[in-house]
């Protein structure tokens, strides 16, 4: 079996609610990749690339699709199965660039799920959690907004929650306590700053939720700020965008930096290098959130077959991107009820593109 070709769709995800609001920055909808890697056997595989607009992570939509036909050269006649090899060969060809690689490495997965005959999360260690447990994201607006929006997800069944802060940190403590307050009992909650604070901004926050049940996620852009904030702080946690490599992520486990460890798929380079690292946790005992930057149906069945692999008690929370959309992209997407989400038991990720939504490919190579 070889690759013999290699085609791209382009596609644009509207956001049900009107925008997505995080940070200081705000999309009505984001730039999505899709990825179809055709065999010389006529088996299809796909994968799916959307960062999360261009100024958050060092990945923008256009990039991605221009460094993906840089590499479809490199990668025809190879065997899409030797997804270790295809990883090497990648890298060779492109020093960095994760993001790029990540809807390729995805797509070989899906076509080494169909002809095994296994769905994905088999092949990632067995599915050994029946469903993935998801978190809602608050999206930033006024406190009040996002203390009622927040009561409504309760509503619809989710028990963990992401509440976007970083933009003005008097505005953001108002934004805590006032969701804070509406939290369920048993329920979880973390405050997202998404690098947004600069290190006093954070240390005031901090200082001024204390007394509040809730997770502080990437209060600063660089690890060495969030090691400032996480010593003046006595909430858990979560380190997100700083945690760029393995290596990255072993140097805050040994300084005792986080409590949990978020893993997007697209920043480590697809599925291949992220199951390293999640492996890598599960044996230190570090708790995960497993998800990518954004995305559609695609995207969430890699998340989700991730997931199913990973043992539920050192799994802390998914995300399900389909959710916030108002285009399906693919049918066969993981099931979403009551605040979980269920993988296709189907070969590979279990999905099938609607082309009716996709149209026509934007650059093919073979």
């Amino acid at each position: 079996m070889k690759i013999a070709k290699i085609a791209l769709y382009a596609v644009s995800l509207p956001m049900k609610e009107g925008a997505y609001s995080w940070s200081n920055q705000s999309f009505s909808a984001f730039d999505s990749t899709i990825v179809e890697v055709t065999t010389d056997e006529g088996l299809c595989g796909y994968g799916e690339i959307c960062p999360l607009g261009p100024a958050y992570l060092p990945a923008y939509a256009e990039g991605a699709r221009t460094g993906i036909m840089k590499l479809a050269d490199s990668l025809m006649g190879l065997d899409p199965r030797q997804i270790g090899s295809i990883n090497l060969v990648m890298d060779r060809a492109l020093k960095g660039h994760p993001y790029v690689k990540s809807a390729l490495d995805i797509a070989c997965w899906d076509l080494l799920g169909k002809v095994t005959g296994q769905p994905v999360c088999n092949l990632l260690g067995g599915r050994v959690q029946d469903s993935v447990r998801l978190f809602r994201v608050v999206s930033r607006d006024d406190p009040d907004a996002m203390a009622e929006r927040l009561q409504a997800y309760q509503a619809q069944g989710f028990m963990q929650f992401q509440m976007k802060v970083g933009a003005g940190a008097d505005l953001d403590i108002e934004r805590i306590r006032k969701v804070t307050a509406v939290l369920n009992s048993g329920n979880t909650l973390a405050a997202d700053a998404n690098c947004g604070w600069m290190q006093h901004e954070a240390v005031r926050v901090v200082s001024a939720v204390n007394d509040m049940p809730l997770y502080i996620e990437q209060p600063c852009e660089t690890y060495e700020a969030c090691r400032v904030v996480r010593d003046v702080s006595n909430h858990p946690m979560i380190l997100d965008e700083c945690m760029t490599s393995l290596q990255a992520v072993l140097t805050g486990h040994q300084d005792r930096a986080m409590d949990a460890v978020n893993l997007k798929i697209s920043r480590f380079g697809g599925l291949t290098k992220t199951k390293v690292v999640r492996d890598v946790c599960a044996e230190l005992g570090i708790i995960m959130t497993i998800e990518d930057t954004w995305g559609g149906e695609v995207t969430d069945a890699a998340i989700a077959h991730l997931s199913h692999s990973t043992p539920r008690e050192l799994h802390f929370q998914s995300s399900a991107f389909s959710e916030y959309a108002t285009l399906s992209i693919a049918s066969g997407g993981p099931v979403i009820a009551h605040g979980f989400m269920t993988a296709s038991e189907a070969p590979g990720l279990g999905i099938t593109p609607n082309w009716d939504v996709l149209g026509q490919a934007i650059a093919e190579a073979s």
